[in-house]
């Protein structure tokens, strides 16, 4: 008899684990439930909806007319109850559903603390695609905004209001802005540069209450410090947090997450769960329990396809990467970079206007661990292959021109970058070895120039 998968949340989890198990020959049934969409779109891609550089058509990965091809089912309702002792799920309809295999890849909901006023009208976080409806009902009548947390939802919202000519304001708990993700000196680049597009940056506030008019809307915020601020709209966006709450009277365990093994497998045999609200017991090495970044999700749907299909694989998601954008500034990290050099560890940081690299070492071995980048574009394989071989920072900056991605009309930063580190290492200098980049040996090879 063919097994049934049933699939909870088509995000970039759920649906990469729907058409990855058709890709290796699974015939049983597939079934993908989701409240929010019938289509799997790019989360990331709602700015620029609202921004006007794309259609909501345009936001769809996968081609709709795939999904009867591959057959995979949809449904579009929300399950209110999960019972793993029958195998079944009940629906906001009280329909129930059987399933032989049930995957949780339910996603995040934006976090919320209890503040008086949280849940006026045009108070609301910026994941879901009725947030962005939400968003485009409430701008025409916001003059002014005030985005609460300073996190990458924060910046990307900020960037939406200003499109429109929205004044912001951003209320940010720490005393500079991300400064429990970024070093100080990159947090300090991103506060200067938040000025720079002329969005008021409040450090060192935090929200009290959130007012209301007398329709129901915000009208206001008070800060602990005792600032009121007038607006007519407030993002709250201090991270997300696994969306699980309705599993909280099954016999799953939980934690901040749903706790799974490496093979994504909860306490319950036939149940897993992968992306945003998994939680690994035991997360390999450099790595958070909860990863909660596109391409993750992506691999554990890869890895738990071949588990389900007979090929039983364990989660290696390998070196850490990210990838963000605040406003103008790119940013790449890899490795093992935190806002704080742990004991042992040290790093060389050289900047320039808003350019930044940052080289975490051991102090002993000189071996890297880790990489920031703002505003250069480095070679992915190159900064992993450097991890895993464990290079010297010697070594790094010796080569750096074979991580620089920018093409020639760019303006080099290795020489200013390698004399940084001669300056501050007398006793230590290095000569740069590597100074042309692949786009100089693609253009030398096209003009026939060896």
């Amino acid at each position: 008899m063919k097994k049934k998968i049933v699939i909870l949340g088509n995000g970039v989890a759920g649906a990469s684990l729907a058409l990855k198990l058709r890709e290796l020959g699974f015939s049983g049934g597939i079934l993908v439930i989701s409240e929010e969409s019938p289509f799997f779109f790019s989360r990331p891609s709602l700015m620029y909806i609202y921004m006007g550089h794309m259609q909501e058509k345009h936001t769809q990965p996968i081609e709709p007319q795939k999904w009867d091809e591959f057959h995979i089912d949809r449904i579009q309702t929300r399950i209110l109850e999960v019972n793993t002792h029958k195998k079944q799920l009940i629906t906001q309809d009280q329909n129930s559903i059987d399933y032989d295999q049930l995957i949780l890849a339910t996603g995040s909901i934006p976090n919320k603390f209890g503040w008086p006023g949280q849940n006026l009208n045009a108070v609301q976080g910026l994941y879901h695609l009725q947030d962005l409806y939400s968003m485009e009902k409430w701008s025409p009548s916001t003059k002014r905004a005030v985005i609460v947390g300073g996190g990458l939802i924060g910046i990307e919202m900020a960037e939406m209001f200003l499109s429109r000519g929205i004044r912001v304001s951003m209320l940010v708990r720490e005393s500079t802005f991300w400064g429990n993700v970024l070093p100080r000196e990159e947090s300090q680049i991103i506060n200067q540069h938040i000025a720079d597009h002329h969005i008021e940056l409040l450090l060192e506030n935090e929200l009290h209450e959130i007012l209301p008019d007398a329709n129901g809307r915000v009208c206001a915020i008070l800060t602990k410090t005792g600032l009121k601020i007038e607006c007519e709209f407030v993002g709250l966006t201090v991270g997300v947090k696994p969306n699980i709450d309705f599993l909280k009277n099954t016999n799953i365990q939980l934690n901040r997450g749903i706790l799974v093994n490496s093979t994504n497998q909860t306490n319950i045999t036939n149940v897993y769960a992968i992306g945003d609200c998994a939680e690994f017991i035991s997360p390999a090495l450099d790595r958070r329990p909860l990863e909660q970044v596109w391409y993750t999700a992506k691999m554990q749907a890869h890895t738990l396809a071949q588990t389900l299909t007979g090929n039983t694989t364990h989660y290696n998601p390998g070196i850490w990467y990210n990838s963000a954008k605040f406003l103008d500034i790119e940013y790449q990290t890899y490795g093992y970079v935190l806002p704080n050099d742990p004991a042992g560890f040290a790093s060389f940081v050289w900047s320039q206007n808003e350019k930044l690299i940052r080289i975490v070492f051991n102090i002993s071995t000189k071996v890297v661990r880790g990489f920031n980048f703002f505003s250069i574009r480095a070679r992915h394989n190159i900064c992993e292959k450097w991890i895993s071989e464990n290079r010297t920072i010697n070594y790094c900056l010796s080569h750096l021109g074979a991580l620089n991605f920018e093409p020639e009309f760019f303006k080099s930063f290795e020489k200013d970058c390698l004399h940084r580190w001669n300056q501050e290492n007398p006793n230590d200098k290095l000569q740069l070895k590597t100074s042309k980049g692949l786009f100089s040996k693609i253009h030398k090879k096209l003009l026939g120039v060896k």
